[in-house]
């Protein structure tokens, strides 16, 4: 499991890092959301890879850091979620104004020969 999950971060960051590179300003915009996603796991890989761990404190169960889930980790990752959302939204309009002013969706605002 940890093994896919490691691959499953490289993967969405290389490609994030690769559409970085690229010359058009949608492409940078989706590796922006790629490399986010990639931060995401990241964060949320931290908080232990368990499966069927209780969330809550449970009285009967006592108090046992190994009998329960971090939930730090899945707070910050949900506010990344929201920010990243509201961050890409910001772009895209970015995006279309810059692309109506310039007539060209290039980083530079110039189109290559």
């Amino acid at each position: 499991m940890e093994v896919l999950f490691a691959l499953a971060i490289g993967v969405l960051a290389g490609s994030g890092v690769w559409l970085l590179l690229r010359p058009r300003t949608f492409q940078v915009i989706v590796g922006l959301g790629l490399l986010s996603y990639a931060v995401n796991l990241f964060i949320f890989g931290m908080g232990r890879l368990t499966i069927g761990r209780a969330p809550i404190v449970v009285a009967e169960q006592g108090i046992d850091a190994a009998l329960h889930a971090d939930p730090v980790p899945q707070a910050l990752v949900l506010t990344a979620i929201v920010i990243g959302f509201a961050t890409t939204a910001l772009l895209l309009v970015v995006l279309l104004a810059a692309r109506g002013l310039t007539g060209t969706d290039h980083v530079d605002g110039r189109e290559s020969r």
